[in-house]
């Protein structure tokens, strides 16, 4: 791709972009109705690259992945980009939706709860009037079938939407983009619960802990019994492998 750069982190290539590169390059794409796909890379992301090669191989393949977590935007401007900011999926998904309303650009909604979805419309018709909503479709936990899967397919391409925002949950939507990857007409990013933060379904942490780099906190005091295995495991794996990283770099 003509002047992407990426810089390794822990292996994983991260994209050095700022957000005007980010939704301007995903517009172009859209509008040529090209079969794309965005990876949205926290810490979680980055260090389960290593441990599940199919993920891994997904985020490795993607067209872009963004660096959404502070931890991962730090490695980047310790690696020489000093201005380098994290790039999450729920503010690119407003951020863009904000100007796909002024461009007569319509959106595809996959994932999520139907009540989710549902409630989502609403939110995003009331912030941004002009968008098109070309259509939404929620999935069943399960495994899909290949006819279910085709029909998912067939929807999203006779929709004419230009993006389709994947709401399914790291790793499960990065494996699903990447099978789909030439299949689907329109570049799919995947937001994990952006969906849920746009419908007010689950609170978001304040913007104070987000711009702290600690969201992440926020989370795991939300929801401790679900959660604290993953963020003691992954962040104590981040740390010693980053710190490695930058370590190895300085010989």
């Amino acid at each position: 791709m003509a002047n992407r750069r990426t810089i390794s982190i822990l292996g994983t290539p991260i994209d050095v972009l700022d957000w005007e590169t980010a939704i301007v390059r995903i517009n172009a794409w859209a509008e040529a109705h090209e079969s794309r796909y965005v990876c949205i890379c926290n810490v979680h992301s980055v260090v389960t690259t290593r441990h599940d090669p199919v993920f891994g191989q997904a985020v490795e393949d993607a067209d872009m992945a963004t660096p959404d977590g502070e931890p991962v935007a730090w490695m980047l401007r310790r690696f020489g980009v000093p201005r380098q900011r994290r790039i999450n999926g729920p503010d690119l998904m407003w951020r863009y939706c904000a100007q796909a309303a002024t461009k007569g650009e319509s959106i595809y909604l996959y994932g999520g709860s139907p009540e989710t979805l549902q409630i989502l419309e609403q939110q995003l018709a009331k912030n941004f009037p002009g968008l098109q909503i070309a259509g939404t479709w929620s999935p069943p936990f399960r495994a899909l079938t290949e006819d279910e899967d085709e029909g998912d397919v067939a929807r999203i391409n006779a929709s004419g939407a230009g993006t389709v925002w994947v709401s399914l949950g790291c790793p499960k939507q990065e494996k699903w983009m990447a099978e789909h990857r030439g299949r689907i007409k329109a570049v799919m990013i995947g937001v994990g619960a952006a969906f849920d933060y746009h419908a007010g379904t689950t609170p978001r942490a304040p913007l104070w802990m987000q711009r702290s780099g600690l969201e992440w906190l926020y989370r795991l005091l939300s929801e401790p019994r679900r959660l604290w295995r993953r963020y003691l495991v992954t962040n104590t794996l981040f740390i010693f492998l980053a710190t490695r990283q930058l370590l190895f770099r300085r010989r």
